[in-house]
């Protein structure tokens, strides 16, 4: 037995999509948004466990698992770190024309750069790489209800679950990179469009995108790897006391923890 029966596929993959994009946003908004700007820098180190761990708990199993070809989904990954290299450097060329332009602005607090900004640079790929992953969302949640409701349901529960904490990291990025609080919202909200736009485009054209799903998740999970690894890490490296570095580790460690305990709640 479906629930409601007269609510047709196309009715419960547009009201799953724009649920799944728009509520885990939200939902993460509600952490990211109310925390104290003073807690930002030190969450930075949070944002990366989260990020790290949503490739490598979430994301790229997922990818292996649905390609044909290990080669092609880690070609993806080699692939899309090298354009999100290139998009930095444009991003860096655009702002720095003179000599004295400095590629990690100095924050407030003692010149750290993991308290200051990085002209926006790495909230930019994290948005590019959040909306290939929220188009692949999109996918999945089509292809779970054009199989059944009650699977499309299950499907769209679990991708929301999974989202918050990512999303959480994603929001912490964008304020540590100089976005306000309105605008990160802003962002995120836009780029949670392209589940709907995934799952509408899905249901019209479902095997050749599920062919091209490992390629996408790639090139997504290369974002946050990139993000975390070349522009995240490197300013936390900028304190290297005892206590400081301790509370990185703990926070990423926590980040990532996140994302496993969200992925065996909802897998149970």
């Amino acid at each position: 037995m479906t629930i409601f029966p007269n609510l047709s596929t196309l009715g419960w993959i547009t009201a799953a999509s724009l649920a799944g994009g728009i509520l885990s946003v939200l939902c993460a908004a509600l952490f990211a948004l109310t925390a104290r700007a003073a807690w930002v820098p030190h969450l930075v180190s949070y944002a990366v466990g989260a990020l790290l761990g949503a490739v490598f708990l979430e994301m790229l199993p997922q990818a292996f698992s649905l390609g044909k070809s290990a080669e092609l989904v880690a070609g993806s990954i080699l692939a899309g770190i090298l354009l999100f290299f290139v998009l930095e450097k444009l991003v860096l060329w655009r702002h720095c024309h003179t000599d004295d332009c400095e590629v990690h602005g100095e924050g407030a607090e003692g010149g750290h750069a993991e308290a200051g900004n990085d002209r926006g640079r790495s909230g930019m790929l994290i948005l590019i790489g959040d909306t290939v992953h929220n188009f692949v969302d999109g996918v999945l949640i089509a292809a779970a209800f054009m199989a059944s409701t009650e699977l499309g349901v299950v499907t769209a529960v679990a991708i929301i679950a999974h989202e918050i904490p990512q999303e959480v990291g994603d929001f912490l990025v964008l304020l540590h990179s100089g976005y306000s609080r309105a605008r990160a919202l802003a962002y995120n909200l836009l780029s949670s469009v392209a589940t709907f736009v995934g799952a509408f485009i899905a249901y019209f054209a479902l095997q050749p995108l599920m062919e091209w799903l490992p390629a996408l998740l790639g090139i997504a999970a290369a974002s946050m790897i990139y993000v975390a690894v070349a522009d995240l890490i490197p300013g936390l490296h900028r304190r290297p006391e005892i206590g400081a570095s301790v509370s990185q580790v703990v926070l990423i460690s926590v980040g990532i923890l996140s994302i496993w305990l969200v992925r065996q709640l909802v897998s149970h």
